[in-house]
């Protein structure tokens, strides 16, 4: 039975990062033909710098990670007092927004 590998979080995010920002590689194409003992041999090797665009969902999935990890940070360390003063803050705008709106 075949072991299955699973990626860690970080090669991950390093993957959907690439991605998300585009890359350079090469693209190799060998072209091979048969001598005459019937074994393959190598005719040709093309080299291409080939330059992959940056991935529009990607970079969406990228930026709404790093919001909510900012999100996240922004309250973490608040007191008790800090958050709810925050929450009623919040809820004033709220509340002037749908006021906004309705004029």
């Amino acid at each position: 039975m075949k072991k299955e590998i699973k990626p860690s979080k970080q090669v991950i995010e390093n993957a959907l990062l690439k991605k998300a920002i585009g890359y350079d590689c090469d693209e190799i194409i060998e072209e091979y033909v048969i001598d005459d003992e019937g074994n393959a041999k190598l005719s040709k090797k093309k080299i291409t710098k080939k330059h992959i665009s940056p991935d529009i969902p990607a970079a969406k999935i990228l930026l709404e990670q790093y919001a909510n990890e900012n999100l996240d940070s922004k309250y973490e360390n608040m007191t008790d007092e800090q958050l709810k003063q925050e929450k009623i803050k919040l809820l004033k705008l709220l509340k002037n927004k749908g006021e906004n709106d309705a004029n």
